[in-house]
């Protein structure tokens, strides 16, 4: 099946030299969002670098979100080329399942670590896409993701991937994977080639050791409860303070960083906006104590498990119970979690700052439990340990742009706890059927 992606006219088209004007107002705007986000990046910069005047910009484009609109526009199509055109020559030359997905891979890698400015645009402010925008973008995501639907379902059909798992999920979860790539990649210590070969050795293969597999097991270890919002006992501010975060989390979620005001949580919340101030001092300490607490309440439960060397036979339990609890905290617990994930591009570099010593104890402690599992033999030694804790984390973290339990999709997950099997089974035993490791 030959996929053909048509790229239309990417956008709004006045004359030549209007064109060539919009073309380099694009490719800073780009750039900067690329380099500082699109919150931190204003349409007088982009002007001034693109050698004009800011009132100028305004012939071109209404504002800076009509602006990113035409950037992600452009970054979509151009990952869609080049990862249908790889789909494409690796058909018409017969290759097997595996030659297909590294050349995929491949594609979608490079053209988001570096390929491309305004596919890279879109990675690192995808939060920052409002619901109007998202809908005007659906055709185009639906689009790229058909491109691995298609790949995946003829994998299938030729028995060279597992079929208990639908190929809506596999798909979002190794996209995700993917995608997550650009908060972390490090070029002085992967070349994109190298990273791109062990990425699909790894999806394909597992990570566990050739005498190992999970094979659908129920992991065991914690659950996690829904906080509770039963607040008996506590001071009548304790409560007030906790309603004010959480409804919080219900206004960033609409607003985002940049966009939230203290009116917005007060309206959430149901309250003046004159009361917060008995509480917080400012937009910004409501936001980092929301942050705070959801990094806390992950990093201490998950952690709990990686490091209990008594509750687990095997390596690969504990490993499976850890991101279950991972994905109970994003998904079940409360809203403080995922709202790391869902603005963490959308932070000022000073609030980066100051939960990086917490992030970085999470992150050592997967490490730790990998290079011990790998030492067991029960993990392959021949992946390199950050990339497969950034692999698997970032497809559990991007999980939270696209997944809603119970959704009413044909194949998806229909539950939070589907969801954690299938994603058990592509990173410890991997997705394919005709095992290399």
């Amino acid at each position: 099946m030959n996929l053909k992606w048509d790229s239309g006219n990417g956008g709004k088209r006045g004359s030549r030299k209007s064109k060539g004007t919009r073309d380099t107002i694009l490719a800073v705007a780009a750039r900067q969002f690329c380099e500082k986000g699109y919150a931190r990046t204003t349409l007088k910069e982009i002007a001034a670098s693109a050698g004009m005047e800011a009132g100028s910009l305004y012939y071109h484009f209404a504002s800076k979100e009509d602006l990113l609109d035409d950037v992600f526009d452009l970054g979509c199509r151009q990952v869609i080329d080049v990862v249908s055109s790889a789909y494409n020559e690796q058909e018409a030359q017969g290759s097997d399942f595996r030659g297909i997905f590294a050349a995929m891979v491949y594609a979608h890698l490079h053209q988001i670590l570096g390929g491309s400015e305004f596919t890279a645009a879109i990675m690192r402010n995808f939060s920052m896409l409002s619901p109007e925008a998202q809908v005007r973008h659906r055709r185009v995501f639906e689009t790229y993701e058909n491109l691995w639907t298609t790949a995946f379902i003829n994998a299938q059909k030729k028995h060279e991937i597992r079929s208990d798992i639908s190929v809506l999920t596999l798909q979002q979860l190794i996209i995700g994977a993917l995608n997550w790539t650009t908060e972390w990649f490090d070029r002085d210590r992967f070349s994109v080639r190298e990273f791109s070969e062990t990425t699909v050795n790894l999806l394909l293969d597992g990570i566990l050791g050739p005498s190992f597999k999970w094979n659908g097991r129920e992991p065991d270890g914690m659950m996690i409860e829904p906080m509770s919002l039963n607040v008996a006992g506590r001071s009548k501010a304790a409560q007030t303070r906790l309603h004010i975060l959480l409804s919080a989390t219900r206004a960033l979620r609409k607003k985002g960083y940049d966009g939230i005001t203290l009116r917005h949580i007060a309206e959430a919340a149901g309250i003046e906006a004159g009361s917060i101030y008995y509480h917080f001092a400012s937009k910004e300490e409501i936001i980092d104590d929301v942050l705070s607490r959801g990094l806390n309440e992950i990093v201490e439960g998950v952690i709990y498990i990686l490091e209990n060397e008594s509750a687990f036979s095997d390596y690969a339990s504990r490993l499976a119970s850890a991101i279950r609890a991972h994905m109970h905290y994003l998904f079940v617990r409360n809203d403080f979690v995922a709202m790391n994930i869902r603005i963490y591009g959308q932070l000022p570099e000073d609030m980066r700052e100051k939960h990086r010593p917490i992030r970085q104890q999470y992150s050592n402690s997967w490490s730790r439990t990998l290079v011990r599992a790998q030492e067991s033999g029960e993990v392959r030694s021949d992946l390199d340990v950050l990339q497969m804790r950034q692999l698997m984390l970032g497809a559990l973290n991007w999980s939270a742009n696209w997944f809603h339990p119970n959704w009413d999709g044909e194949e998806a997950s229909k539950s939070l706890d589907d969801l954690i099997g299938k994603v058990l089974t592509v990173f410890l035993d991997g997705i394919a059927l005709d095992k290399q490791n």
